[in-house]
Protein backbone atom coordinates (compact mmCIF):
# COMPACT_ATOMS: atom_id res chain seq x y z
CA UNK A 1 0.00 0.00 0.00
CA UNK A 2 2.60 2.57 0.54
CA UNK A 3 3.82 2.17 -2.73
CA UNK A 4 0.41 3.71 -4.02
CA UNK A 5 -0.34 6.35 -2.12
CA UNK A 6 3.70 7.75 -3.12
CA UNK A 7 2.82 7.37 -6.52
CA UNK A 8 -0.73 8.58 -6.16
CA UNK A 9 0.44 11.49 -3.80
CA UNK A 10 3.38 12.46 -6.92
CA UNK A 11 0.43 13.92 -8.61
CA UNK A 12 -0.33 16.11 -5.97
CA UNK A 13 3.05 17.41 -5.69
CA UNK A 14 3.37 17.95 -9.50
CA UNK A 15 0.08 19.47 -9.84
CA UNK A 16 0.69 21.77 -6.89
CA UNK A 17 4.76 22.67 -8.29
CA UNK A 18 3.00 23.65 -11.69
CA UNK A 19 0.03 25.66 -10.36
CA UNK A 20 2.91 27.59 -8.34
CA UNK A 21 4.35 28.20 -11.62
CA UNK A 22 2.06 29.16 -13.88
CA UNK A 23 1.12 31.50 -10.75
CA UNK A 24 4.68 33.25 -10.64
CA UNK A 25 4.27 33.49 -14.67
CA UNK A 26 1.08 35.57 -14.44
CA UNK A 27 2.13 37.60 -12.06
CA UNK A 28 5.69 38.30 -13.81
CA UNK A 29 2.92 38.61 -17.16
CA UNK A 30 0.75 41.02 -15.10
CA UNK A 31 3.79 43.13 -13.61
CA UNK A 32 5.39 43.65 -17.22
CA UNK A 33 2.00 44.90 -18.54
CA UNK A 34 1.17 47.32 -15.94
CA UNK A 35 5.28 49.28 -16.49
CA UNK A 36 3.97 48.80 -19.78
CA UNK A 37 0.95 50.65 -19.77
CA UNK A 38 2.93 53.38 -17.65
CA UNK A 39 5.67 54.02 -19.96
CA UNK A 40 3.58 54.53 -22.46
CA UNK A 41 1.49 56.93 -20.79
CA UNK A 42 4.92 58.49 -19.79
CA UNK A 43 5.77 58.70 -23.79
CA UNK A 44 2.68 60.44 -24.20
CA UNK A 45 3.55 63.24 -21.82
CA UNK A 46 6.62 63.19 -23.11
CA UNK A 47 5.26 63.48 -26.85
CA UNK A 48 2.78 66.48 -25.61
CA UNK A 49 6.14 68.76 -23.94
CA UNK A 50 8.19 67.93 -27.32
CA UNK A 51 5.61 69.16 -29.67
CA UNK A 52 4.84 72.34 -27.02
CA UNK A 53 8.99 73.02 -27.21
CA UNK A 54 8.68 72.44 -31.07
CA UNK A 55 5.51 75.15 -31.25
CA UNK A 56 7.27 77.40 -29.21
CA UNK A 57 10.74 77.18 -30.71
CA UNK A 58 9.24 77.48 -34.51
CA UNK A 59 8.46 81.31 -33.88
CA UNK A 60 12.05 82.01 -33.93
CA UNK A 61 12.22 83.10 -38.13
CA UNK A 62 13.73 86.84 -37.51
CA UNK A 63 16.69 85.83 -35.37
CA UNK A 64 18.55 86.32 -38.82
CA UNK A 65 17.26 89.93 -39.22
CA UNK A 66 17.60 90.62 -35.25
CA UNK A 67 21.62 89.23 -35.58
CA UNK A 68 22.01 91.23 -38.98
CA UNK A 69 20.68 94.40 -37.13
CA UNK A 70 22.76 93.56 -34.30
CA UNK A 71 25.74 93.65 -35.97
CA UNK A 72 25.34 96.39 -37.85
CA UNK A 73 24.60 98.47 -34.59
CA UNK A 74 27.81 97.24 -33.48
CA UNK A 75 29.89 98.20 -36.68
CA UNK A 76 28.43 101.77 -36.20
CA UNK A 77 29.05 102.14 -32.54
CA UNK A 78 33.04 101.04 -33.39
CA UNK A 79 33.62 103.28 -36.04
CA UNK A 80 32.14 106.48 -33.85
CA UNK A 81 34.24 105.05 -30.72
CA UNK A 82 37.38 105.33 -33.34
CA UNK A 83 36.03 108.92 -34.35
CA UNK A 84 35.77 109.96 -30.66
CA UNK A 85 38.85 108.98 -29.41
CA UNK A 86 40.69 109.26 -32.66
CA UNK A 87 42.20 105.94 -33.22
Amino acid sequence: MPIAIGASTGWYVGLALGGIVVLVAAAIVITIVVLAQRIAKQARSAVEGVEKVREQTTGLAGVGQINDSGIRILHSARALRKVAVGK
